[in-house]
């Protein structure tokens, strides 16, 4: 029975990998207990209930504690927080050559212009007006650029 044992916490490790979510790994760790316990006993009962307890101790002792360490903050994001703020041309925005790049606070952004018919040139100020998967949209409106 302990080779049962085994693969089902192999199979639940693998699955708390896939998920991350600290959840499955409480069982896994209860059954490889149950593991142990079957070298003990071949009572298939004593292994089930052995489990079930090892996993409800750890379910409400630990997870908890585990939980508040790794619960993310309620913070934006970094991507958002830059919406609104003025940024740096580094390399010519232009929509027909797919190219573009911001500097904002110090980090390099891939930028863009939903207008094909502007372009943006190099050292110019502009506005991030959104976020559009990894790439800023930056304002058509710009200023003369910096010498």
């Amino acid at each position: 029975m302990w080779l049962v044992w085994l693969l089902i916490a192999a199979v639940l490790f693998v699955g708390e990998i896939i998920t991350a979510g600290f959840l499955l790994m409480w069982f896994a760790i209860a059954a490889v207990v149950s593991m142990l316990v079957s070298f003990i006993t071949t009572n298939v009962f004593i292994q089930t209930l052995v489990f079930l307890i090892v996993s409800v101790i750890l379910l409400i002792f630990t997870r908890p504690l585990l939980s508040k360490y790794t619960k993310g903050d309620n913070t934006i994001m970094n991507s958002k927080t830059i919406i609104g703020q003025k940024a740096i041309v580094t390399e010519e925005i232009s929509l027909l050559k797919g190219t573009g790049q911001i500097n904002v606070n110090g980090e390099t952004w891939s930028a863009k212009i939903d207008n094909p018919d502007i372009t943006i040139p190099k050292g110019s100020r502009v506005e991030i007006i959104g976020i559009d998967g990894v790439k800023a949209c930056v304002s058509a409106n710009y200023d003369v650029p910096i010498k």
